[in-house]
């Protein structure tokens, strides 16, 4: 019987997957597998994985035919899972030995749907640690009471699908797949989901999770169009959460956040290729004029000035339908 089922994506990172490598063999068990999920590499990174195949206790190798991105890849590991918990890592990103080992029996003692985790962010030779903002430590919790409030760091704030371990009856209510298609921001509609359905979680005071920040590779770094889909990520957030029977409790904190990010990006524009930045600005200003605009009004009083600034600017702009009846 397979205990536990980590899912590791892949996509042209042969210069970090031998550590990402080297830490699951020394998290290995006889009853944990690690799904290796080559999002269609066109480096070397497809080679490393086959010979991990061989080496790393446990390693199951699926190979797409096509990239399809982060999000769908996990979906091919969780579809392929067969464990009764689950954990992801990211295949640029590395483990302490033994850490999938005491996290699983933390979350057996704990009983919960899902535990969180600290992590430490690594930026060249900087190591930073990173905590849930979630106070309560080896506490089983209500996920839903640590969504808010909305101007603080919360539960949901913290999205990071690797730093944490799930339970099989996740899956099977619908809740731990990820929105097929995304390209970033795949975590938020996801960690959202989390909190509003999900019946119990804990955070575990843990630091075996390394991040790698600012690889070349990732689309944090990269300023093309893909970087857009958070747009869609968050409407999906908006629109889920409107759904839900506390929604008008909740949609503040869903449009603050979503303010904070189109803010973030619009501060960085620059990163971007000019016609992506034309469409970051129109997508924005339509984002903006379609959420609800009492929890806007109340997102944009409680923001710092520039911040506000900016999404007003961005707010006033001509969307793509007025322009077209102007012309």
């Amino acid at each position: 019987m397979v205990k536990l089922s980590v899912i590791v994506p892949f996509y042209n990172v042969q210069t970090y997957a031998p550590d990402t490598l080297r830490s699951l063999r020394a998290n290995a068990r006889d009853d944990f597998e690690f799904l290796l999920v080559d999002d269609c590499s066109t480096d070397g990174t497809p080679e490393i994985l086959r010979q991990a195949e061989r080496e790393v206790p446990g390693a199951v190798l699926i190979r797409h035919e096509r990239n399809g991105g982060l999000a769908t890849a996990r979906n091919t590991g969780l579809d392929a899972a067969r464990g009764e918990y689950l954990a992801f890592l990211d295949g640029d990103d590395w483990l302490a030995p033994g850490h999938f080992a005491g996290l699983l029996a933390a979350m057996e003692d704990l009983g919960c749907d899902f535990v969180r985790t600290d992590h430490v962010q690594c930026t060249a030779r900087a190591r930073t640690v990173h905590r849930v903002p979630v106070g309560p430590r080896g506490e089983v919790l209500r996920p839903r009471d640590w969504i808010l409030p909305a101007d603080r760091s919360t539960g949901v704030d913290y999205p990071y699908a690797w730093a944490g371990m799930y339970h099989r009856r996740l899956v099977d209510r619908g809740l731990l797949h990820f929105t097929d298609g995304l390209r970033t921001a795949e975590d938020r509609p996801w960690i959202w989901r989390l909190h509003r359905d999900a019946e119990s979680f804990a955070v575990v005071g843990r630091l075996g999770i390394f991040y790698r920040r600012g690889v070349a590779s990732s689309l944090t770094q990269i300023g093309d169009v893909r970087q857009l889909d958070f747009l869609r990520a968050f409407d999906q957030v908006l629109a889920e959460t409107a759904q839900d029977p506390e929604a008008e409790r909740l949609l503040p904190k869903a449009v603050r956040t979503y303010c904070a990010v189109i803010a973030h990006h619009l501060g960085g524009i620059g990163r971007f290729e000019p016609a992506v930045a034309r469409k970051l600005r129109t997508l924005s200003a339509a984002a903006l004029r379609s959420m609800p605009q009492p929890a806007l009004r109340e997102a944009l009083a409680s923001m710092d000035a520039d911040r506000a600034a900016r999404l007003r600017r961005v707010r006033r702009r001509p969307s793509a339908r007025t322009t077209e009846a102007a012309a």
